[in-house]
């Protein structure tokens, strides 16, 4: 069964969660696969737009409302050096083409004169607006040289006519990474200076050189700017050692960055993405101290759990949220506590934070409690957000198993 990442309608972004996914990939094909290039470290040669003078802290921001909130690009906290504007379309007329529309009704009101307004004014701040490509309405399929070119065309066009700084990859549906790596060439070609190109694959995706991502990022290493993995919706998927990790631990999300940093990207490409809060995404959810322990285990080979690299990386190319929309809920706790961590370095700023135990005044229902009984129709809040039980259930924590679980988001409260 296949599960919706993020759609303009959806209450979270929910990924594939990948429940038998080890059966896809043996221990010994992944290890082996890593250690068939062993300078694979050695090889850095990113051409690409990367940040210089620290590291990227990239935040999703929703064209659209799905219950968390809405604000104007001009309301999303400094701390978030790289936006990604959520999401393209599909062009009507050229097949791998894309185009924009902004939602204003869903944004109350929202112009298009002030999101153009709003961009050129984040870039006079030295940060960076980026267009997202993805997602259930963003079905882009690019199979074939026209496509390549078209998806080229149209993505150079709007970075001309709204100022974007680059394009995210985000397509949920599988990509074809020899026409999707000839698109993301001409596109760099066309562009007056080299755009930032990110990607957000699922961690199914790096599990082998035999998936289309694994192969996108190896063919376009000199000009991608950062890998954003979705260390969430995911289930357990094997590190770079050939053990189990389990998601929503700092363990997995070091044990699977070291994959992509032992395929030979630069650490400055490879980024941590997690979910600002429990209600964004259906599981995997780390509060911050747990992200800041997986960046200075990766980064100094400080605070590891089970895993520990053989050797420290040193910085790594920051961390990704979904989303802005979601931190906004919770006072921006991921931005305030993960940009500290990433402007101090390791083992300085970014005091691990614990998950908020009291729900905010505007939350009018009762507390959830784990130990209380729910039947159908109870509400309770939990997290910032208000739930409604869909049957009996207990112990089941709100925001935590998507879609199919007990619970259905009301709203942000």
């Amino acid at each position: 069964m296949s599960f919706t990442r993020h759609s303009r309608k959806a209450t979270r972004r929910s990924g594939l969660a990948v429940t038998g996914a080890l059966a896809l990939l043996s221990t010994g094909a992944l290890v082996g696969a890593l250690q068939s290039t062993p300078d694979a470290r050695a090889e850095v040669v990113p051409d690409a737009q990367t940040q210089q003078d620290g590291q990227w802290l990239t935040g999703y921001w929703h064209n659209f409302d799905n219950g968390s909130t809405v604000m104007p690009l001009a309301d999303v906290p400094s701390e978030y050096n790289l936006i990604a504007v959520a999401f393209a379309d599909n062009h009507p007329e050229l097949p791998g083409g894309i185009t924009f529309d902004l939602a204003s009704d869903e944004l109350d009101g929202y112009t298009e004169q002030e999101f153009r307004d709003d961009i050129a004014a984040i870039q006079e701040e030295g940060r960076k607006v980026i267009i997202s490509v993805g997602g259930e309405v963003g079905h882009v399929d690019v199979t074939n040289p026209t496509e390549a070119d078209n998806f080229a065309e149209t993505t150079h066009e709007l970075m001309e006519d709204y100022g974007f700084d680059g394009v995210d990859i985000d397509l949920e549906h599988g990509i074809d990474a020899e026409h999707m790596s000839q698109a993301l060439h001409d596109l760099s070609d066309r562009a007056d200076s080299a755009p930032i190109i990110t990607m957000a694959p699922q961690t199914i995706d790096f599990q082998g050189p035999e998936y289309g991502y694994y192969q996108l990022a190896e063919n376009i290493s000199d000009i991608l700017t950062i890998v954003n993995m979705q260390y969430y919706n995911s289930g357990s998927m094997l590190g770079c050692d050939g053990q189990v990790y389990e998601q929503g631990t700092s363990d997995f999300v070091a044990a699977l960055a070291c994959i992509q940093l032992e395929m030979g990207l630069d650490p400055g490409q490879v980024g941590l993405g997690l979910p600002a809060t429990p209600s964004a995404a259906g599981g995997g959810h780390l509060a911050p101290g747990g992200i800041i322990d997986a960046l200075d285990c990766l980064e100094e080979g400080t605070n590891c759990g089970s895993f520990s690299p053989e050797s420290a990386y040193g910085p790594i190319g920051g961390v990704m949220t979904w989303s802005i929309n979601w931190d906004a809920t919770n006072g921006h706790d991921f931005a305030n506590t993960i940009s500290a961590r990433l402007g101090a370095g390791p083992g300085n700023g970014g005091e691990p934070t614990e998950e908020p135990t009291e729900e905010p005044d505007d939350c009018t229902a009762s507390p959830w409690s784990a130990e209380t009984a729910y039947n159908d129709g109870d509400v309770v809040s939990h997290e910032g957000a208000e739930y409604s039980a869909q049957w009996w259930t207990q112990g089941e924590e709100p925001g935590t198993t998507g879609e199919w679980g007990a619970w259905e988001l009301i709203g942000a409260c």
